[in-house]
């Protein structure tokens, strides 16, 4: 497994792990037509987008292929004082857990966001997500509850504040 810095030729590689990867992680949770109608197209013009203006990482198994990926970067309401850094997303393949990948993305925003001074951070994951315990054993404490709307529906967020110097200790 390699974690590097992606590049823009890496979005169509990024799109596939992102739309596959929530419909393995979400099917049951996000409404099914959403689901069904992400499409790799345009999560491909979202990265092309996101890399250039945020820190992406991705995760190469021994194949090359990019099985996971990861970005990071100012905290996006302004909401939560005292929390400028925020952890937006961390996608691998379901058939890829459990070997040490997700933690090792989570790793490297967390060294992009201490470089940049920023020393704590949040992470939002869907209330039912079955990765939650992954966070909580990250170091994350439980900030806030929020709803938000995906596909029609209404889901409860959990927010997740990190301490930079606990997770580094991890």
């Amino acid at each position: 497994m390699k974690i590097r810095k992606a590049v823009i030729d890496d979005a169509p590689a990024i799109a596939r792990v992102h739309v596959d990867s929530w419909r393995e992680t979400y099917s049951g949770i996000v409404p099914k037509a959403y689901l069904e109608a992400l499409s790799y197209e345009n999560r491909e013009k979202l990265w092309i987008n996101m890399i250039p203006n945020t820190a992406v990482y991705v995760a190469q198994n021994e194949l090359g292929e990019i099985v996971g990926f990861a970005n990071c970067g100012n905290e996006r309401t302004g909401k939560y004082k005292g929390y400028p850094g925020e952890i937006y997303t961390l996608y691998l393949l379901k058939k890829e857990h459990g070997k040490g990948i997700g933690k090792s993305l989570f790793q490297h925003c967390t060294n992009a966001l201490s470089q940049k001074g920023i020393n704590s951070f949040l992470l939002f994951v869907l209330a039912d997500n079955p990765t939650v315990t992954f966070y909580e054993k990250l170091g994350g404490e439980e900030l806030d509850r929020v709803n938000i709307e995906i596909g029609g529906e209404t889901l409860e967020e959990i927010a997740f504040c990190f301490d930079v110097i606990k997770t580094t200790d991890k």
